[in-house]
């Protein structure tokens, strides 16, 4: 595999005497791919049918002149103004029943059948006056599908929809009262068109219709996604089709979309996320201002690289400090270069950094870019050149392909619907539920993959880990009885069917033959009140309680006597949500029994195997001594005492894990 770099460009900011230069610049600098035209339909279109993509051929013309290659946007996440004036009722609508107006970007209901003719006509154009260019190496289809919580849109045309997408579902009025529950709250329809979207009602709305709604969204958005890339690969043979999801955006199902995707893509702002979502503590935030949460980018990087079977890129690298999140501190000297080899480290092709120059006008011109507005260069620029002259140097050296990880972690985006719908306490977040277990096992130096809940097989995982799965698959149930490795699951897994009910058998929904476990009831706690277990650690958040068979054994109880771990074989079911003493205690000797080698490292220092490599990063303000670990290989990047911002790339000499 060829691991590059790249970046976001827009030749309609600048006068095209500084195309070339610019492209010359890049392509001295090392950057391989240029992304561009993604927010630029008002320039392609001025008016309706009066195309320009002269300009844009000529942009193209010169990037592809310099050697570099083209990534080409749809620029559907802007429709300009006089489109809005034709056709005003694309505009969103939020839940409060507002139009969303325009004036920004991402002002459409992916509902919107009109809209969506539209984006397929410019789309179309575009694809079939520029698809054949050698300058284009890929596309991408709009831009950061989600942003501003755009996926759901409470508008006429979404009810319309939504009612047809209901109709095609249950077929029937009695069949949907039965899987909602209507006649709870005499909430019964006697025809399909009686149903309203579930927002602006009294108190909570079903959950069933909520959720069927989320579905509902989602499947929109993947439609919308399909029509562009089915367009493109009609008109523009041998180009990867590409879309840049966001970091801890969960409205829409990625796996879906991802399966009509070449490449998954997602825009990495490690400063930003820490600040704006983050659930860690301000100790925490101010620890890392400067580094960015250890664990955070690599989740999106390992769950996105699931979505597409594998290829992924990351389309926008944060250079500098940004300006969209509460705080937007610089980046400790280092950083971008350590997250782009971050990157790299879990399997990226490509690291395309945001933006080339700094805007001076408009909403984002205090977002830093490699250059300054000036177009000198500024910090981000260097630390891309090193990147660049190390990939250079490692060309041949690292491994095409990674291999399984230690570990499996089970992800499903109707979880985080359902239990965005009904948390039943406070705290519960589906995606913070997760992200504990990832950090936990990643302080213990295990490598993570991310695995659909629809998988078919978890053969080769030594550890599968499935927390707070909303409902089971028949495919994932079989899956679990095949599997000979170790298996951990809940809190709150199998608690729903999948029309938002309680189990008649009562979550986990297990067959006994995989655990012979009930949930009698179930508590939420306050942060302020967890329940100790003994031996250490302590269930927060959420607490079950726990009835176990005659072949199914209590490991850790809390301090009340009420099951806190339990399993058969190796199936294992925890019921609750634990604080990080806990989760270790829990994790490491299940991952000795999986026959994993684990270690304890410092809250910033993070591994990554690859292959017959470990990448070892270090976010903390510390220097780490890797000779301690149990391999201690020669690096072929960086030093085996690992400094502050420090990366290095070590083969393994000793016990793989």
């Amino acid at each position: 595999m060829n691991r590059t770099l790249g970046v976001c460009y827009y030749p309609e900011h600048w006068p095209e005497t500084q195309w070339a230069d610019d492209a010359a610049r890049m392509a001295r600098l090392g950057l391989t791919h240029v992304r561009i035209g993604e927010f630029a339909w008002s320039r392609l279109e001025p008016r309706r049918g009066a195309y320009d993509f002269e300009w844009l051929r000529r942009a193209i013309d010169t990037l592809h002149g310099a050697g570099l290659k083209v990534v080409l946007g749809t620029p559907t996440a802007t429709p300009p103004k006089w489109l809005v004036d034709e056709m005003p009722d694309i505009l969103p609508v939020g839940a409060d029943g507002s139009v969303r107006g325009f004036g920004s970007r991402r002002h459409y209901d992916f509902s919107h059948d009109g809209y969506l003719q539209e984006c397929k006509r410019i789309t179309l154009a575009l694809a079939r006056a520029l698809g054949e260019h050698p300058g284009i190496a890929a596309w991408q289809t709009d831009n950061e599908y989600d942003c501003h919580n755009t996926t759901l849109s409470y508008s006429a045309t979404a009810r319309s929809g939504f009612q047809e997408w209901l109709q095609r579902k249950y077929q029937s009025p009695d069949a949907l009262n039965r899987a909602w529950g209507t006649v709870f709250w005499s909430m019964e329809i006697s025809d399909f068109s009686e149903v309203e979207l579930p927002n602006l009602t009294v108190t909570e709305a079903n959950p069933a219709h909520v959720m069927d709604f989320r579905r509902y969204a989602s499947d929109m958005v993947v439609r919308f996604n399909k029509a562009q890339a089915d367009i493109i690969r009609a008109h523009s043979p041998g180009r990867d089709v590409i879309h840049n999801f966001m970091g801890r955006t969960l409205a829409f199902d990625h796996f879906a979309v991802g399966a009509d995707l070449d490449i998954s893509s997602w825009d990495s702002y490690p400063l930003g996320f820490l600040e704006d979502r983050s659930d860690q503590n301000d100790d925490w935030k101010r620890q890392f201002a400067r580094a960015g949460d250890p664990d955070f980018q690599a989740f999106h990087h390992d769950l996105y690289r699931a979505t597409s079977k594998g290829r992924w890129w990351v389309m926008e690298q944060q250079p500098g400090p940004v300006n969209w999140a509460p705080h937007n501190p610089a980046p400790r000297d280092g950083m971008v270069r350590l997250w782009s080899w971050e990157a790299f480290a879990h399997g990226a092709e490509t690291v395309s950094y945001f933006r080339w120059r700094q805007a001076p006008f408009a909403q984002e011109q205090m977002h830093a870019g490699l250059l300054r507005p000036d177009s000198i260069e500024a910090e981000g620029y260097f630390e891309a050149a090193q990147v660049a002259k190390e990939l250079g140097e490692l060309e041949g050296e690292l491994d095409d392909k990674a291999g399984l990880a230690d570990v499996a972690i089970v992800f499903d985006y109707a979880s985080a619907w359902a239990w965005e719908i009904q948390p039943q306490g406070r705290e519960f977040d589906y995606f913070r539920l997760v992200f504990d277990f990832y950090r936990s096992l990643r302080r213990l130096g295990l490598s993570v993959d991310f695995v659909s809940a629809n998988t078919p097989s978890l053969e080769g995982y030594p550890l599968v880990v499935i927390p707070g799965l909303f409902t089971w698959s028949p495919a994932l149930l079989e899956a679990i009885k095949a599997h000979g490795g170790q298996v951990l699951i809940g809190p709150r897994s199998g608690s729903k069917t999948p029309d938002f009910a309680i189990p008649q058998a009562l979550p986990p929904a297990l067959p006994d033959d995989v655990l012979g476990v009930r949930v009698s009831r179930i508590e939420t706690l306050r942060a302020d009140t967890p329940v100790r277990v003994k031996g250490g650690g302590t269930l927060q958040f959420w607490r079950e309680y726990l009835e176990i068979g005659a072949d199914t054994e209590t490991l850790l109880s809390a301090e009340d006597e009420v099951p806190a771990l339990v399993a058969n074989g190796n199936r294992h079911y925890l019921g609750g949500w634990p604080d990080q003493e806990l989760m270790r205690s829990i994790l490491q000797p299940i991952a000795a029994a999986a026959g994993l080698t684990t270690f304890d490292l410092p809250e910033g220092v993070r591994l990554r195997r690859h292959g017959g490599h470990v990448f070892a990063l270090n976010y903390g303000e510390t220097a780490f001594d890797l000779a301690q670990l149990v391999w201690t290989g020669a690096p072929l990047l960086g030093n085996l005492v690992l400094e502050p911002s420090g990366v290095a790339v070590v083969e393994i000499s000793g016990t793989e894990s």
